[in-house]
């Protein structure tokens, strides 16, 4: 949501940022309607005081027996009492019109975030590990022998529809490893505090992070009006929701596994083979609320989190920033990470960290008290994946792979998986 004091103070400024979005100019419909409102609330203002001097008005003509008087100044107070009511209500109808433009307008990115238009236009800004050399052609994940028994996706089709799976075994003990060994390094080593929240959460809940109402068709919602969760930035970044913290209290750093839902909606015939895209996975949330001054810098922390899950594994990655026509509505610069995957042959992204300064934050009214004393001034948000469990298994698996079908594992993952080092072509842990 955007300050629309900042709007009235530079027009010019806020059209440039939009511009970059791929938009036209928005402030002259925005402070247009802006000052329709604001007359409307003037207007009501200047009618109450009519009515207020009328009412002391009327006890007068009647104690002085001016009947004629009297009658004209009743008149007057009920209909002031219309006028007042009418104006309020156009006020709250235009109130309303302009909220809705406002939370329909992307985020103001930050100055260095690259201009573009599409992915081609992201920058690269770091790599690490070199992709491996196979002495034979490398399958995508789908395709290990290792994986045959347990990703299986047709009793997944049969009980939930496409893009769906169900992993057993090897591959399922994997899978659960490597989400505990990413919490582990996530509160353990970079001091993320833990949570298990909700999958399901209001309206309101999604509101405050921006899903809804432009991107509701994204999600799943159920029949009670509760929303199934696309990642969990939705219930942790709503923590400070309606609150007024102490500065103190910042920055709160929050980490947590769940299970994630999306509808896809308009992903038709992308990613369809494997389990790169569906619509239930697992990832590893991290969300950070800040003060204002150091949230560009928790940006660069978050990414350091999220890749050093990646070379403790040993998975080779870049990181690339994404331009502005390339990056989600509700960030100010988001950067990509992507991890090599030897079956397709390029990178692909395995988290995405952004932030998203008080964007979020005016729509949850969640603010801070500057310890130096002062109005409350709104936080910061920041959220990334740390990192996708489902595509991390994959980048284990492929790059792992073996010329026989079997996988070799990373070593950082023997501790929890019992000391196994390998998916035997079976399916099997040894």
């Amino acid at each position: 949501m955007h300050d629309i004091r900042a709007i009235r103070d530079n027009p010019a400024a806020f059209d440039a940022a939009m511009a970059l979005r791929g938009l036209s100019p928005q402030s002259p419909a925005i402070l247009a309607l802006d000052e329709a409102r604001r007359a409307c609330i003037s207007a009501a203002e200047s009618a109450q005081a009519d009515r207020n001097a009328a009412s002391k008005d009327v006890g007068r003509a009647k104690a002085s027996g001016d009947e004629v008087e009297f009658e004209r100044l009743r008149a007057l107070v009920s209909e002031k009492k219309d006028e007042i009511a009418r104006l309020e209500e156009d006020a709250k109808a235009k109130d309303a019109a302009l909220k809705e433009l406002l939370e329909a307008l992307p985020n103001i990115p930050h100055d260095d975030v690259p201009d573009g238009t599409d992915e081609a236009d992201n920058v690269e800004i770091h790599r690490w590990g070199t992709p491996k050399d196979f002495a034979f052609a490398p399958k995508e994940h789908y395709d290990l022998a290792a994986t045959q028994d347990g990703m299986d996706f047709e009793t997944a089709a049969k009980l939930s529809g496409s893009r769906f799976v169900m992993l057993s075994g090897g591959v399922a003990r994997l899978h659960r490893a490597l989400a505990q060994f990413m919490l582990d390094i996530h509160t353990v080593e970079n001091g993320l505090t833990e949570v298990n929240p909700p999958v399901l959460v209001l309206s309101e809940t999604m509101y405050g992070t921006g899903q809804l109402p432009k991107f509701g068709e994204d999600s799943y919602q159920t029949r009670e009006g509760w929303w199934l969760i696309p990642t969990s930035e939705v219930p942790l970044t709503n923590i400070v929701a309606g609150h007024i913290v102490e500065e103190s209290y910042l920055p709160r750093r929050y980490t947590a596994h769940s299970l994630c839902f999306r509808s896809e909606a308009g992903s038709a015939g992308r990613d369809t083979a494997g389990m790169l895209r569906q619509h239930q996975f697992e990832k590893v949330e991290m969300v950070s609320i800040t003060h204002p001054d150091h949230s560009r810098a928790e940006l660069d922390r978050m990414t350091e989190c999220a890749q050093g899950i990646l070379e403790k594994l040993g998975l080779p990655y870049r990181t690339v920033v994404l331009c502005t026509g390339d990056m989600g509505a509700g960030a100010r610069r988001t950067h990509d990470i992507e991890v090599w995957l030897p079956g397709q042959n390029t990178y692909r992204e395995i988290s995405s960290c952004s932030v998203c300064g008080d964007f979020q934050a005016r729509r949850m009214n969640a603010r801070f008290r500057p310890t130096g004393g002062g109005k409350p001034e709104f936080v910061h948000t920041l959220n990334g994946s740390g990192v996708a469990v489902g595509r991390c298994l994959i980048a284990v698996l492929e790059n792992g792979q073996q010329e026989d079908g079997s996988v070799d594992l990373p070593e950082a993952l023997h501790p929890y998986l019992g000391g196994k080092t390998r998916l035997a072509k079976d399916g099997t842990l040894v």
